[in-house]
């Protein structure tokens, strides 16, 4: 599966942002796959965001997330979502979504874990000025 994430750019502290990521590929279907975003901040390593399931029910976050961040989906645009509000200058990172055609209970995206087997997008550059 392919996975082009936009949406990045650059806003002010307190402002919110939403970042897409559309994804396409020919014998896939995007409802089977589970769903997560994944950022990396300047010197940092890459960590997780959130998750979601191939329904949309399920979702996961991290803890420092939790309460700012949304993550949803459209399965017939074939497309995940991040709703970022409130944002500091410490969300600065390059955010990167990407793809699990595994199960829930057996993906990596939900215990919010990076994987071998995940599909990686580009990434989309936040920038959060204070």
């Amino acid at each position: 599966v392919q996975l082009q994430a936009s949406g990045g750019g650059l806003v002010q502290a307190g402002d919110s942002l939403r970042l897409s990521c559309a994804a396409s590929g020919q014998t896939f279907r995007f409802s089977h796959y589970i769903m997560g975003w994944f950022r990396q901040a300047p010197g940092k390593e890459r960590e997780f965001v959130a998750a979601i399931s191939g329904t949309g029910h399920i979702t996961r976050y991290a803890d420092s997330m939790k309460g700012r961040f949304t993550i949803s989906r459209d399965n017939p645009k074939n497309t995940v979502y991040l709703q970022m509000t409130s944002l500091k200058s410490e969300d600065t990172a390059v955010y990167y979504c990407a793809a699990d055609s595994a199960s829930w209970v057996r993906s990596s995206l939900s215990s919010g874990r990076s994987a071998p087997s995940l599909d990686w997008g580009q990434g989309t550059l936040v920038t959060v000025s204070s």
